[in-house]
């Protein structure tokens, strides 16, 4: 098989699901095929997600009555599909036509790209005086802007990657999945010029359910619950110190293992306490 098997996990988002998932079939090529996972029993979610459950290029879905995040829905998708691509898309993240055919196609010129990425962050968070000293060019006039971790949603994963790291573990997250597939050789970052995925939940995205403070309040995303956002503007300066780490984050591995990360782990916690907001 060389197609792309992509994961749309659904979660209590039936505005953006009408727009992410439909948005993400069209999108699909020949040999492309979409897997669809319910977390938990939001009715009308559901109901939006069951709706293309038959759809031509949906190969599988899957309702858990509880929900049990992520790791186990990613696992499911890597264990049972037999593409040479592997992908997630989020629920609330709208991909750019020709994203996956982009993607591949630097994947097949470039044998050592491991995971690249869309970019789903806004024109105006792009920084050229930070992100060119990351960004590379490879064979086939592919550029990167290098990172050893990407976003979960609008990647595309190598099987090669999955089948040298393994899948996630108790302890894994994405991002250390990726860190994983760093330390082994793998190349990853976002792809440049960027592919735009539009990030429905941040507050300057047309798309977004978020229009004032008390509507954030009253339905945090996961992100903004653990690091103390409870203002639009916070969580709109989160979004941009999000787009900074990403263009300024080491590309030294032994910044992420060892006894560095440790230190960094100290420095993270202390910086939680004394400010209740992530740092970057």
């Amino acid at each position: 098989m060389t197609g792309t098997d992509i994961l749309m996990i659904t979660y209590e988002r039936p505005e953006y699901v009408r727009l992410s998932l439909p948005r993400l079939l069209e999108t699909c090529g020949p040999d492309d095929r979409v897997w669809l996972w319910h977390n938990g029993g939001h009715e009308e979610t559901l109901a939006v997600t069951r709706e293309y459950a038959e759809h031509p290029k949906v190969a599988r879905f899957h309702h858990s009555p509880d929900n049990v995040g992520l790791r186990i829905p990613t696992n499911w998708l890597w264990a049972e599909s037999d593409g040479s691509y592997l992908s997630k898309v989020d629920d609330d993240c709208l991909v750019s036509p020709g994203w996956i055919e982009k993607l591949r196609t630097a994947h097949e010129d470039v044998p050592e790209f491991g995971v690249i990425c869309s970019w789903r962050f806004l024109e105006e968070d792009y920084r050229p005086e930070l992100a060119s000293k990351k960004t590379v060019e490879y064979a086939g006039g592919h550029q990167l802007l290098r990172n050893h971790w990407v976003q979960g949603s609008g990647y595309l994963a190598k099987r090669a990657v999955l089948e040298g790291v393994g899948p996630l573990t108790d302890g894994h997250s994405f991002t250390s999945w990726c860190l994983d597939a760093a330390r082994a050789g793998w190349v990853n970052g976002w792809y440049f010029p960027f592919i735009p995925e539009d990030h429905m939940d941040d507050p300057r995205s047309p798309h977004t359910v978020y229009t004032n403070d008390e509507e954030l309040r009253a339905r945090l995303p996961l992100s903004a619950k653990t690091t103390g956002v409870n203002t639009l503007a916070d969580w709109t300066a989160q979004m941009k110190r999000s787009a900074v780490v990403a263009q300024t984050a080491s590309l030294d591995l032994r910044d992420y293992f060892g006894w560095r990360k440790t230190r960094r782990s100290v420095f993270r916690r202390i910086r939680r306490t004394l400010t209740g907001k992530a740092p970057w």
